[in-house]
């Protein structure tokens, strides 16, 4: 009996591991009802593009359905042949983000949003706000600071940490609504602003965002992936107009 047990438990747990792995990167027919686009299909790179205009590079590979920047071992700023990815499509007026991502040990990334791709942006990070997409431990014994995972780089602190273990998937959400964004991190509510309001005008205006475009209320642009020289997956990239 309890080999029989043992080989049906077996069986129903690789039949649910397969049915996950089908479900990857795809829109159920709930999303479809919603509006919800794939930002990534799981298998290429199709829709992104390198910020600045060049192709991707060949450190952003497809594993098991992810999109990683494959780093096997961390480098300075960039990955070879890497660079921050942004979505060839430009988004404007409320929407709604989700995506999965996970890291490894001391891993550093972001998730961007707002990105204005332009001569006079050099940087990525001089135009997008940044998500922070990290392990962090990184900072592990420094002080509170807005460089943790579920921060806005610069700007402001999750209210919450609610993260999973290094090599376990995170799920974030994003939404603008109404002149209102809100984050979701493992399903809690991690940061709340009133993109109008006195108090976010005045976190910007302190931050390395203070001459980016959503310092003079321009909320329209890329999304995008940060290269910051480790390694990082990402997958269910998915967006829809609110």
């Amino acid at each position: 009996m309890f080999r029989i047990l043992f080989a049906l438990f077996s069986v129903i747990g690789i039949t649910a591991e397969v049915a996950r792995s089908q479900s990857l990167n795809t829109l159920s027919a709930q999303e479809k009802k919603e509006g919800w686009t794939l930002l990534f299909n799981g298998k290429n790179t199709t829709g992104w593009h390198t910020y600045g205009g060049k192709p991707v590079g060949s450190s952003w590979q497809i594993e098991q359905g992810a999109l990683k920047l494959n780093v096997p071992n961390r480098v300075g700023n960039k990955a070879p042949d890497g660079g921050d990815l942004v979505t060839d499509a430009v988004f404007e007026g409320d929407f709604e983000f989700k995506a999965d991502w996970k890291v490894e040990r001391f891993t550093n990334s972001g998730i961007f949003f707002f990105v204005q791709e332009a001569p006079q942006y050099k940087n990525i990070f001089d135009t997008g706000l940044e998500l922070q997409v990290l392990d962090d431990a990184i900072y592990e014994g420094a002080a509170e600071n807005k460089h943790r995972a579920g921060d806005f780089f610069s700007v402001a602190n999750a209210r919450v940490r609610e993260l999973k273990p290094v090599g376990e998937w995170n799920q974030v959400r994003f939404v603008v609504k109404n002149k209102k964004m809100t984050v979701y991190l493992n399903g809690f509510s991690i940061q709340e602003h009133e993109l109008t309001g006195a108090d976010w005008k005045q976190r910007l205006a302190t931050s390395k965002l203070n001459n980016a475009p959503i310092s003079k209320g321009n909320y329209t642009g890329r999304i995008g992936l940060q290269d910051w020289g480790s390694s990082v997956w990402f997958r269910n990239i998915k967006i829809r107009t609110i």
